[in-house]
């Protein structure tokens, strides 16, 4: 069974702040390193990254019950593939927030696995449109009901 509420999916619901925030997150490392060098833009960076972490966490508990709801196929196969990406991007994003809290930050790397981490959302972003709109996931069959023959008898 899937995670729902009110026969509405929370995945859905969910995703959009990670993925808000995420984008965001990278926003403002462009905004530091190309604009005026105001450290608000770093810490900004910082905790839009780290809400956009836990985010994440939140709305994967529900995409994990509608994952092992699936069944077999080709749909399951996509959902693999999202999952999985979306695995990569939240460590790389946990593995970004480590090296921003230690305060390594000189070596460049941080941008650099932000906009990995962006990319690979994107293209898991992609899969779950798939998912979606392609192989019909969370869309439920609509009760039949019997159609009126509308003609009009003369």
């Amino acid at each position: 069974m899937a995670a729902t509420i009110a026969k509405h999916p929370i995945h859905p619901m969910l995703v959009v702040f990670p993925i808000g925030l995420w984008i965001f997150s990278l926003v403002c490392d462009l905004v530091f390193l190309f604009g005026p060098a105001n450290p608000l833009w770093r810490s900004m960076a910082f905790y839009t990254m780290a809400g956009g972490w836990i985010g994440a966490l939140a709305a994967a508990v529900p995409g994990l019950i509608d994952y092992f709801s699936m069944s077999q196929g080709a749909a399951k196969r996509t959902a693999t593939a999202h999952m999985t990406l979306n695995l990569v991007v939240v460590v790389l994003y946990a593995i970004n927030l480590w090296i921003r809290w230690a305060g390594d930050e000189a070596a460049g790397w941080t941008v650099g696995l932000s906009v990995l981490a962006v990319l690979l959302m994107a293209a898991a972003g992609w899969l779950g449109g798939e998912l979606v709109y392609v192989h019909g996931a969370e869309e439920k069959p609509q009760a039949t009901r019997p159609q009126r023959d509308r003609r009009r008898v003369a």
